[in-house]
């Protein structure tokens, strides 16, 4: 990876334009041809320097805006299996596991919920504790938003920074 690609990535972390020729107009602002960033990103996602390019949506915008983290409390043999379940849920945008401070906040397993009213994410952590058996969990609602990334098309990138 060179400045260029650097100078690219950094460009992309601000969001792709909504705009017929967005390649184009990116070029345009680095001062390089348009063949020179598709050719630079493709490259950039063969070398798994950049995971995919993906659509982010501005939840409030949406209407979407009730968005909870639930801990849940999962014996030790039964992370994998309850992971899966709760994994294949479409209400379920997140799930990862975590390791418990025991004593202190015994909760292993994480996911995330949104919706447009508190009910829905209510109604589908009762249907998840219903399915799965784990009836200990603590459901941790947003109160106010302190960052987002600029809307619109963004990547995940891969490793660290130089």
């Amino acid at each position: 990876m060179n400045d260029r690609d650097q100078y690219l990535l950094q460009r992309l972390q601000r969001g792709i334009p909504l705009v017929e020729e967005p390649y184009r107009e990116i070029a345009e602002e680095l001062g390089i041809p348009e063949a020179e960033v598709i050719s630079r990103l493709r490259s950039l996602l063969s070398l798994g320097v950049i995971r995919r390019l993906a659509v982010r949506v501005d939840h409030r915008k949406a209407g979407i805006l009730v968005n909870a983290m639930v801990a849940w409390r999962v014996p030790p043999g039964g992370v994998v299996e309850v992971a899966e379940v709760m994994a294949r849920s479409a209400e379920v945008t997140h799930c990862y596991e975590r390791t418990p401070i025991p004593g202190r906040w015994d909760y292993n397993l994480y996911i995330v919920l949104h919706g447009r009213r508190r009910e829905e994410i209510d109604r589908s952590v009762d249907h998840l504790s219903r399915t799965t058996g784990i009836t200990d969990y603590a459901v941790l609602i947003s109160t106010r938003e302190l960052k987002r990334a600029p809307p619109g098309l963004a990547f995940l990138s891969q490793g660290s920074s130089p």
